[in-house]
């Protein structure tokens, strides 16, 4: 059993990885760990090779080292003379990580080179760059973090060495110690030393503690093994400092060991998609987090207290928003995707597995909303519940039930569905009925539904309702009991096992009692599109086998999905599945199939993407389908290549950082506790976006692996779109599976995040967690209005704009022409905006998924001059943020500043001209509406028929999606801009980039902006 349940735990996923595996043999230059400025410093001293970009696309090999005095950086060898092949610290503006320079950006090998190794130097007046290429991202970063330290402090000498011991960590640790120094000696027995750094560090192996202290006392020749308190803060920086996490201190702190108020302040804002946030919330931060005594009462956050937060549930990968319901819930219920469940009895395989009461409480517990009762005649005319391919341990109908009421709204109020098989005589269909009556009482849903109505009602209408699916007798046979045809499960099951395909569905008998308990969810058996469409009732359900499903959703994807705006559709797993093994949900989601029954008993990639799917929209078991898949009149099909008409694509940039604690995988014996982790990144989607991704290998390192690799990808509907990242354990025999977490797309949190990664079983391993860096550029609304939201070109191509179809009905034709020019407007004008942002961005040597934030405060810093005065000022006009030269400005800050006007001027244009331009799209869309009930008619009119006749309606139907989907995304890209202009307002203010008290703000600013109350130009410095 142990070795089937290892050969389970191999996820499928990594044997189709799209990238060749890689290998880094080291996860750090040095064996010693960076935790300081100095050490940084050091290894700068001793120098070593980087790769030299000249803009010729030519590249060099050099070794650079800092002088011992720290005043300048060297390179060789070098044709110029020793003096000449250096860079003072002196004349270095900035220091960029990343491909962010004209040269990386016109580099013929710019490909070939990573972004997290890339850095670029600017040096001198005329802001020249010194390009460099380091052999992996932490010696990038350490050469980043360390120049960036130099700069910062290279108006104030200092002892360097020395400063690594008057940090407010050290001062810290010093008092940890000494309150544990009972005796004051000032040493302390080792014991006592690995119990303090361990209560300290609950993840830290006590092995790895001691092997420390022996290091510490080996390279100073000690007998003793009495710790020192200058050896026991040694032990803890190198032990409990993540490289990763101090090199991101050091860049957000603008060069200092800790965070004040304002760096973090600027950090949630610019980075973490924070919005509203104010001092007193960052000072409650640090209080919270904080370890020192001094940083709580001084405000300020060490790497310590830093790394505490970073891990913190305020930091989870998850938008806190998704964890309450946030959808519409008002929508017919045929519009969302219900959480479901196949064969709920069971807690093994389908063949051999016993029932069992714990199926229906695991599936309760997870929202489920559609549970399977398979109830067969029982002993002592007690009808029971069983798998009835092994009838040994029934399961008592009504203590089932009673378990159901009990738990049927535990997790969730939204309606639960509960999917009859009966197998049972009429006589204990009866005693089924009185049970389900007496246990359940007002909470069955019997209302006959309305002939007048032309959908579903809504889980909202439904709330706290029991829903029961399955046969109805005729209603125009006023009988006590007759023949139906047998659940199509069932039938599918037993003609697959006797190979006959031909023969009649088999036919039960019913009672009246228990018809009459079946409304809004009559089992009717499925024919084909055309049949449904004209006959089906609303308050019918179909079921499809995996294998019919499928064919379908290949064959008629648009007609699937059209068909499921109106009924429900149930897919159930293949009888072939006699392991319970699952199948892909997504394949059925992206047709619009609301009830895909899982086999909830069977852990894998399958049931991770059900499960974290169902996580949104306040984990309630609905989740409401893209209203490209809703609306009445809409085009949609899954198989579609690229664009989808009406959505904007995104783009997701992910970057893989660090590991943190990966458990070794279970089963794995060979290689003692060594692992050789890597993650893979897999989009689920409609097929356009599928697509998967992966790190290089990290040797043997489980504690904390770096891996410092991003990640792009373009996502073509986001709302469909889901993240699995997986974390195996590189094995010549087959990869092992250690981790993984999957996320929806619309839940997942900018910015810095850690992931909590999950088990095979789908359980939360404690401390077990994944250091992401997240981005998701060119979203335009989305549900998302309070996230940043940011624009950026996806390569340099010509401009694509989307189509519409000629319908081959003129009088239609006609008024979807007068739509072209608008919708070419529309496109013109966001796509206009987004290059300029770009090209600001770009100057300022921030990559495109950087916030117009950030933007600010790297022009600032360069247009305000060391004794503080601004060679610009904000000028508001028309209540939009121009900036003004005071003076004359080299060129190269007057490049930035034309490209800065050409931003704000393109906003404006799409501030001040969208709503014309949406009123005229909608005009369009409303004229076209007017001849969607006269289609048909009007085809026949003009010949059209059959084949000719549904293409003209499909066109109709993408011309209609198409103007409703601009529109949307013109209004969205407005608000983006207002929001934008906005944000630039106070970001300037803030930066000290505007007129002393400039209370002149233009009354004309109410138009668009909310009027900002600005206080004294003393309080505006430095804040943001």
């Amino acid at each position: 059993m142990a070795e089937d349940s290892g050969a389970r735990q191999k996820d499928p996923s990594n044997q189709k990885c799209g990238r060749k595996k890689t290998v880094s043999f080291s996860s750090m230059p040095s064996e010693k760990k960076i935790s300081s400025a100095s050490d940084c410093i050091s290894f700068m001293q001793a120098g070593c090779e980087l790769k030299k970009v000249r803009p010729n696309s030519r590249i060099y090999n050099r070794f650079f080292t800092l002088d011992p005095d720290l005043q300048a950086l060297r390179w060789e060898p070098s044709k110029k003379d020793l003096e000449k092949a250096k860079l003072d610290i002196s004349a270095i503006k900035e220091i960029r990580l990343g491909k962010n320079t004209e040269t990386f950006r016109n580099n013929g090998l710019a490909d070939q080179i990573s972004e997290d190794c890339a850095l670029s130097v600017i040096h001198g007046e005329n802001y020249e760059s010194l390009d460099l290429v380091a052999n992996s991202a932490d010696v990038a970063n350490i050469w980043v973090s360390g120049l960036r330290y130099l700069v910062s402090r290279s108006k104030q000498p200092l002892d360097l060495m020395e400063s690594s011991h008057n940090t407010p960590r050290f001062a810290w640790l010093k008092t940890v110690f000494e309150a544990a120094d009972v005796d004051g000696n000032g040493i302390m027995l080792e014991d006592t030393s690995v119990e303090l750094i361990k209560k300290l560090n609950p993840t830290l192996k006590e092995s790895k503690i001691r092997l420390k202290f022996k290091e510490i006392q080996k390279s100073k020749e000690k007998l003793t093994t009495r710790v020192t308190k200058e050896e026991f803060c040694e032990a803890f920086s190198e032990l409990c400092t993540r490289p990763e996490v101090y090199f991101l201190l050091v860049q957000i702190s603008k060069n200092k060991e800790y965070l004040d108020a304002n760096d973090l302040m600027l950090f949630l804002e610019a980075e973490q998609g924070v919005t509203h946030i104010t001092e007193e919330m960052c000072l409650d931060i640090i209080r919270r987090y904080e370890l020192s005594q001094e940083g709580r009462l001084k405000g300020f956050l060490a790497i310590d207290g830093f790394t505490q937060y970073l891990l913190s549930p305020e930091c989870d990968i998850f938008d806190p928003e998704h964890k309450k319901v946030v959808q519409d819930m008002t929508q017919p219920l045929s519009h969302y995707y219900i959480n479901s469940s196949h064969n709920t009895y069971l807690i093994e395989d389908q063949l051999r597995g016993p029932a069992d009461i714990n199926g229906y409480v695991r599936a309760l517990k997870m929202s489920c909303r559609s549970i399977e009762l398979d109830i067969c005649d029982g002993p002592d005319n007690e009808p029971v519940i069983c798998n009835r391919n092994n009838m040994t341990s029934p399961l008592s109908f009504r203590s089932v039930i009673e378990v159901i009421n009990k738990l049927a709204f535990f997790a969730s109020d939204y309606p639960l569905i509960l999917c009859l098989g009966n197998h049972c005589s009429v006589q204990q269909q009866k005693l089924v009925v009185q049970h389900m009556k007496r246990i359940f009482g007002n909470k069955l849903y019997t209302e006959t539904p309305l002939s007048s109505e032309a959908y579903l009602p809504s889980p909202e209408k439904l709330k706290m309702k029991i829903i029961v699916k399955g046969k109805k007798l005729p209603c125009d046979q006023d009988i006590l009991e007759g023949e139906v045809t047998d659940e199509d499960e069932e039938a599918e099951i037993s003609r697959r096992l006797s190979e006959d395909f031909s023969r009649e569905p088999k036919l039960i008998w019913l009672c009246k009692e228990l018809s009459d308990l079946v409304s809004l969810c009559k089992s009717v058996q499925y024919k084909d599109f055309e049949t449904s469409m004209k006959a089906q009732n609303y308050w019918e359900i179909c079921s499809f086998s995996e294998a019919e499903a499928s064919r379908i959703a290949n064959e008629y994807p648009e007609d699937f999905v059209n068909y499921n705006k109106k009924f429900l559709s149930r897919v159930y797993p293949s009888a072939m599945r006699i392991d319970s093994s699952n199948l892909n949900p997504q394949d059925f989601w992206n047709c619009g199939c609301q009830i895909v029954a899982m086999n909830y008993q069977t852990p894998g990639p399958m049931m991770d993407l059900h499960t974290g799917w169902f996580l949104q929209n306040g984990g309630c078991g609905y989740v409401l389908r893209p209203s490209v898949m809703r609306d009445e009149v809409s085009y949609f099909s899954a198989n579609t290549k690229g664009i989808v008409p009406g959505v904007s694509p995104q783009v997701l940039h992910v970057k893989i950082i660090s590991g943190q604690n990966f458990p070794k995988p279970k089963g794995a014996c060979a290689k003692g506790d060594v692992i050789d982790p890597y993650v893979c990144i897999e989009i689920h989607g409609i097929p356009a976006d599928c697509t998967e991704q992966r790190t290089k290998t990290v040797q043997q390192n489980s504690d904390n692996p770096i891996f410092d690799e991003s990640f792009e990808f373009q996502i073509n509907l986001p709302e469909l779109a889901m993240i699995r990242f997986v974390v195996l354990d590189d094995d010549y025999i087959g990869d092992e599976f250690i981790g993984q977490y999957t996320i929806p797309l619309e839940c997942l949190q900018p910015g810095y995040r850690h992931i909590p990664l999950r088990s095979f079983v789908g359980d939360i391993m404690e401390h077990v967690t994944l250091f992401v860096h997240i981005a998701i550029t060119n979203r335009s609304g989305g549900g998302k209005a309070q996230k940043r939201s940011l624009s950026v070109r996806i390569g340099k191509k010509a401009r694509e704009y989307t189509m519409l179809r000629n319908t081959g009905l003129k009088t239609i034709d006609d008024i979807f022409k007068l739509a072209v020019h608008p919708l070419r407007e529309a496109t013109d004008m966001r796509e206009n905006m987004q290059n300029a942002m770009v090209s600001v961005k770009e100057l300022c040597g921030l990559p495109p998924i950087a916030s117009l934030k950030q933007c600010i405060l790297t022009l600032s810093s360069r247009l305000v001059s060391s004794e503080n005065t601004p060679s610009v000022t904000l000028c508001m006009k028309d209540a939009f943020p121009y900036l003004e030269p005071l003076g004359t400005m080299p060129d190269v800050q007057k490049k930035v500043l034309a490209a800065y006007d050409l931003m704000i001027q393109e906003s404006r244009v799409l501030i001040e001209t969208a709503d014309i331009t949406h009123d005229k799209i909608v005009q369009c869309q409303k004229a076209g509406m007017e001849f969607h009930e006269e289609l048909h008619n009007l085809g026949t009119k003009e010949g059209l028929k059959g084949r000719k006749l549904s293409k003209a309606i499909e066109s109709f139907a993408w011309n209609i999606t198409v103007l409703k989907g601009q529109g949307d995304l013109l209004k969205n890209a407005k608000n983006e801009a207002l929001e934008n202009m906005k944000q630039i307002q106070l970001a300037c203010l803030s930066c000290g980039l505007s007129k002393t008290g400039s209370g002149h703000a233009d009354a004309k600013s109410k138009r668009c902006l909310e009027a900002i109350q600005e206080k004294d130009t003393g309080d505006e410095n430095g804040r943001l």
